[in-house]
């Protein structure tokens, strides 16, 4: 049926009645995804046309038949989530918000990836109302995913009671071709599988079409059978361009106890001259075959972005289910809290962005006694951590005995016990530091993810997606030097603290004893941007000095005798100790010399300039930085005169002793380098 057809059914009220007319109505509101996105690419001159037009079906079959949402209320705490994974098609999202009520005007759709508009070239966290996540990397969306299903599954075990399922919501995700060859989905719905997330509900748009070519030239694998493998429910729809089907898949998916995979063959480009070929997935359509596109559509408007009223009329009744949906709920839970007062109190806070208590003032959280190393410390902190913040929600890459990131006591998150705190992710580093972006951005819950600090390579993507949307995630990264030792190079990092010092908003963080890790785990808390922990195997000595100075990301921890100082000693984690020893080597020989604890460059750097003044006086030229690590970085704080003892080169397998000591980072190196800079 031409849109032409549709519209003149839906205006005459046509014999077949109210369901003919509605049915008609969806065909139009789906031809008007496409046509905005394809509109919106050709003004900007640049965009990915092909996958909203093939994927609007599915996306309208969500948002305008089974997605409980409220574009007057996007945070929602009980609303669905739908993430667009396939985010380079964020002109379908675009339309989405538009035509459904999140205030997203004509003129915002015409602003496509203009600089400072609403509508980025990626969908952006933060930026454009009801956006739930940042994506464009492939494949972290559909993680994310996973993770909101995570969060929702915990909360509903701890706050529903038998009548009151005050948690209880859908994410929706649509993920394509391109998520599903990324490692990364494999990890993340492997652990959906496993966990049992059935209120997880994937839409793949597979249109067998990736920028060079048809997928069968790098991709001919059985997505479904894989799919059935990990445990998901798999349900195919053949003809992917009907709302109608797609609109009936997901209504089964609802009642599977498993996650679900909606498998709808789709066609790239759908409706234009450039369907199902590559050329339809990253440029524009061209005037030409735009109009050509409206007219085998069958599209009433000539003007660009023009909609006909009759697709508003049909998206407002979604947003008024939506509306009515939230009104019942609100008036359950109205009820949930006179008879669960308790729970309602933990329920305020555990959504709060305020923490329960003020950890700056917690005197038990710097009790620590003798050498410890950083690890453990941080085992130790986590745990009183745990007892003052109940919504803590976290594990490892399948190393939680090594990074000591259990919490005691707290039981274990599975498909059988889902209101245990601890979560076992298996080995997959990429996968879980994503998942935890989807955790945090769903609300409610703290969480944290750990493993060796070298594996931080395999979660960088995801940590920088943290980073850009500030989200305030703990990374606990532990065996973070040489002092690996015998595991050798492979293990032994070196460039990894550079490289995370790099990422805008990381706050990389390498604690020199156990208070300072204490004071590392109270930033980690309360910071609005991830935060880095990185902690080592082996012991390291308590200092009188360290705690909450530590929280200024360097300050005096063995301060000179004298005023001005000869030379600025400075480190961060266990090279803080050959400079103290150091400075006792050159006070023997008349050189006084200032130690400065390094924890975290991006602490100190955000400190006022009297600060750091007060801590590395411009008149001290002579400056030696000590990190067993890259020396990138170190040169903005030792200027032209100073010097680096670092590690510009791989390590090797040996006891760590043996390497510290082969590689200079001794008292006796410090001291002799600290001479040379002095002259």
């Amino acid at each position: 049926m031409s849109n032409e057809n549709i519209v003149s059914t839906i205006r005459s009220l046509a014999v077949d009645g109210a369901e003919k007319v509605r049915d008609a109505r969806s065909e139009l509101t789906v031809n008007a995804i496409r046509i905005l996105a394809a509109e919106g690419v050709q003004k900007a001159k640049s965009g990915h046309p092909g996958m909203p037009m093939g994927s609007a079906p599915a996306a309208y079959a969500i948002w305008g038949k089974q997605m409980h949402h409220n574009p007057d209320d996007p945070k929602w705490i009980n609303r669905d989530r739908f993430v667009l994974s396939s985010g380079h098609g964020s002109m379908l999202i675009y339309a989405l918000l538009h035509l459904f009520g999140y205030g997203l005007t004509i003129e915002d759709l015409k602003q496509f990836r203009q600089f400072g508009s609403k509508t980025p070239g990626h969908p952006e966290y933060g930026h454009t109302r009801g956006v739930e996540t940042t994506t464009g990397p492939l494949g972290q969306g559909i993680a994310n995913a996973v993770g909101m299903a995570m969060a929702e599954k915990h909360l509903a075990a701890k706050f529903n009671r038998e009548g009151f399922n005050v948690i209880d919501h859908y994410t929706y995700c649509i993920l394509g071709d391109g998520c599903m060859m990324e490692g990364i989905s494999h990890e993340a719905c492997s652990l959906a599988g496993t966990l049992g997330l059935n209120k997880l509900i994937a839409v793949y748009d597979d249109n067998e079409i990736s920028i060079e070519g048809n997928t069968d030239i790098a991709f001919r694998e059985d997505v479904p059978a894989r799919f059935r493998a990990y445990g998901w429910n798999v349900i195919d729809v053949k003809e992917g361009n009907c709302w109608k089907q797609v609109n009936a898949a997901l209504k089964l998916a609802k009642h599977a106890d498993k996650p679900t995979l909606v498998v709808t063959h789709t066609s790239i480009g759908y409706g234009s001259p450039k369907a199902n070929t590559s050329s339809a997935h990253g440029e524009p359509l061209g005037e030409e075959n735009i109009a050509l596109t409206k007219k085998a559509l069958g599209w009433p408007c000539e003007e660009p972005f023009a909609v006909p009223q009759e697709v508003y009329d049909c998206t407002g009744e979604a947003i008024a289910a939506g509306k009515k949906a939230q009104a019942e709920w609100e008036a359950l839970f109205a009820e949930y809290a006179k008879k669960y007062p308790e729970l309602k109190a933990e329920w305020d806070q555990w959504f709060s962005e305020d923490l329960p208590v003020d950890l700056t003032k917690d005197a038990e959280l710097f009790a620590f006694e003798g050498k410890s190393a950083t690890r453990n410390s941080s085992g130790v902190t986590l745990n009183r951590l745990a007892e003052r913040i109940p919504n803590l929600f976290g594990g490892s890459a399948d190393l939680a005995p090594s990074n000591k990131s259990n919490m005691k006591g707290k039981g274990d998150f599975s498909a059988e016990t889902p209101e245990g705190q601890n979560i076992h992710f298996g080995v997959r580093e990429h996968a879980m530091a994503a998942i935890c972006n989807g955790i945090k951005l769903h609300g409610g819950l703290r969480p944290y993810c750990a493993t060796f600090f070298v594996f931080s390579d395999y979660m960088k993507n995801a940590m920088r997606m943290s980073s850009i949307m500030n989200l305030g995630i703990p990374y606990i990264l532990t065996h973070d030097s040489i002092g690996v030792g015998e595991d050798g190079p492979t293990h032994q990092p070196i460039e990894q603290l550079a490289g995370l010092r790099a990422v805008p908003g990381l706050i990389v963080y390498r604690p020199a004893d156990s208070k300072e890790v204490a004071a590392g785990w109270i930033a980690a808390m309360t910071e609005k941007h991830p935060v880095a922990l990185v902690l080592t195997r082996q012991d390291l000595p308590l200092y009188d000095k360290s705690g909450l100075e530590a929280l200024k990301g360097g300050y005096i921890i063995s301060d000179s005798e004298k005023e001005t100082p000869d030379v600025l000693l400075m480190a961060s984690g266990s090279e803080v100790e050959p400079c103290v020893a150091a400075q006792a080597l050159l006070k023997e020989e008349g050189i006084d010399a200032r130690v400065i604890s390094m924890p975290s460059f991006e602490l100190f750097d955000a400190q006022s300039d009297e600060y750091k003044e007060s801590v590395m006086p411009k008149a001290v030229r002579a400056r030696v930085a000590v990190e067993a690590a890259a020396t990138f970085g170190w040169h903005k704080y030792v200027g032209l005169d100073g010097a680096v003892i670092g590690l510009d080169h791989f390590g090797a397998s040996a006891p760590y002793k043996f390497l510290f000591k082969e590689y200079g980072f001794t008292a006796e190196n410090v001291a002799a380098t600290a001479k040379k800079v002095i002259g």
